[in-house]
């Protein structure tokens, strides 16, 4: 099994695209040749507790509606040819995903992981779920296998708060200031939401280095 350590955000689109991407293309394997892990990164890390209303997240970020519209369109297309439905008419509001990422994090002492990704990224862009909300995540976290309550508890305190944030920070550290980011086998970066084509041969030249000779 070769490492694959995924940097993520649950706002990024291209998170979500990048991981289906990834995900079509380990389909087609006879079996598993990755051991995921996912990793915090936020797009925001300043953003208010409570997240901001969506239309003046949007302002700030691309300075105008038609700039926005015009960026996300194109976000649309590429996920509706994976197959996602994106429906960012729906996000009322940006939220702080530093609780998302504690999930995501508790999830995989669980080994749940993916699971619990999955169900955060159609929560905020299929269903429009405010997933800095602490019942949301008790929701996602309760119809994903884990225990709500236990989870309520932990985003009740400060609990590993400190500790997505240092790796948040060390990531940057480290070069990273874009999501997604896929590290293989601790050596080779792989940005972005790259094609199920790419990933296939990334896929095939990682079982060639496996082969016994």
């Amino acid at each position: 099994m070769i490492k694959l350590d995924v940097l993520s955000d649950p706002i990024c689109p291209w998170c979500y695209i990048g991981k289906t991407r990834l995900e079509k293309a380990l389909e087609d394997q006879p079996d598993q040749i990755f051991t995921i892990e996912w990793h915090p990164f936020q797009l925001n890390p300043d953003m208010e507790t409570d997240g901001m209303d969506r239309r003046d997240y949007l302002a700030k970020k691309f300075g105008s509606k038609e700039n926005a519209v015009r960026v996300y369109s194109e976000i649309e297309k590429h996920a509706l040819e994976e197959g996602l439905i994106l429906n960012f008419s729906t996000i009322q509001r940006t939220p702080n995903t530093i609780n998302a990422h504690r999930l995501i994090y508790w999830a995989g002492i669980e080994d749940n992981q993916s699971v619990v990704v999955d169900a955060i990224f159609k929560a905020y862009f299929r269903d429009g779920r405010d997933i800095g909300d602490s019942e949301v995540l008790c929701d996602i976290a309760d119809s994903s296998g884990l225990n709500a309550a236990v989870i309520g508890k932990l985003l009740s305190s400060e609990s590993d708060i400190d500790d997505i944030r240092q790796r948040d920070a060390h990531s940057r550290k480290r070069g990273v200031n874009s999501v997604p980011t896929f590290i293989v086998a601790n050596k080779h970066a792989v940005p972005g939401a790259q094609t199920t084509e790419l990933w296939r041969r990334v896929i095939g030249e990682m079982r060639a280095q496996l082969a016994p000779e």
